[in-house]
């Protein structure tokens, strides 16, 4: 019994001091409900309550750094394995993979409308880059036909994502284009920070054929689904 006594005496004195009631349990063994008993009655200060709030808070982003890299290191695992799971690509496979890519993100040319040079946008280098390779492995596209630009908000680093893209392309800066999107100083996006660099367009000059080609391909993909 008089331990009982001092137990709760301490538990009252510890949540005077701003502890939580799951540090009192680490240092009293006690049931929850029977400290949640003990300390109805202890009124705490707004100093201790903030601290109690700030632990709060500080356990929450605990949690959610700690799911946030299990997230990350799952979503890693997973990429690493399946990526392993592409070998290597035939020139077709390769071939079909430009002609699908062209189909989500290059330029169209409409029946009536005028004539479209082969234009891919993208953000992404990795597909850029594929698209580069493809247009100059399959169509033998001479270095000097190909034109790139540069679509940037004006507030960003646009001189750096020059010297980015410019290295990532195996291009010398000077032949890439810059535009500029108007600025938004209120933005939603999250493309924000050093991880920005922009859209870059990829354009190949008097190529107006080749753009009814490659949607010749494409409808030959697309008649695939209804056979």
């Amino acid at each position: 019994m008089i331990k009982r006594i001092k137990e709760k005496e301490r538990a009252v004195e510890l949540r005077k001091q701003g502890l939580s009631y799951r540090e009192i349990l680490a240092k009293i063994p006690v049931s929850k409900s029977t400290l949640s008993v003990w300390l109805k009655s202890v009124h705490l200060s707004k100093k201790q309550k903030q601290r109690l709030t700030e632990k709060k808070l500080a356990a929450a982003l605990r949690g959610a750094r700690t799911l946030h890299l299990k997230r990350l290191q799952k979503w890693q695992q997973i990429k690493h394995t399946t990526a392993s799971n592409i070998k290597f690509l035939t020139k077709r496979e390769r071939w079909l993979i430009g002609v699908a890519l062209y189909w989500a993100e290059g330029s169209k040319e409409k029946e009536y409308g005028r004539s479209t040079p082969v234009k891919f946008s993208n953000s992404d280098c990795t597909m850029i880059k594929f698209f580069q390779s493809w247009i100059q492995e399959f169509f033998k596209i001479p270095k000097g036909k190909l034109i790139y630009e540069l679509y940037i908000h004006e507030n960003a680093t646009w001189k750096e994502a020059i010297v980015w893209w410019g290295r990532q392309l195996h291009i010398k800066s000077k032949y890439i284009r810059v535009y500029f999107k108007r600025p938004n100083f209120q933005p939603h996006r999250k493309n924000i920070g050093e991880t920005y660099h922009g859209l870059i367009r990829i354009k190949v000059s008097a190529s107006s054929d080749l753009t009814r080609k490659i949607s010749g391909w494409v409808e030959g993909i697309g008649l695939q689904s209804e056979s």
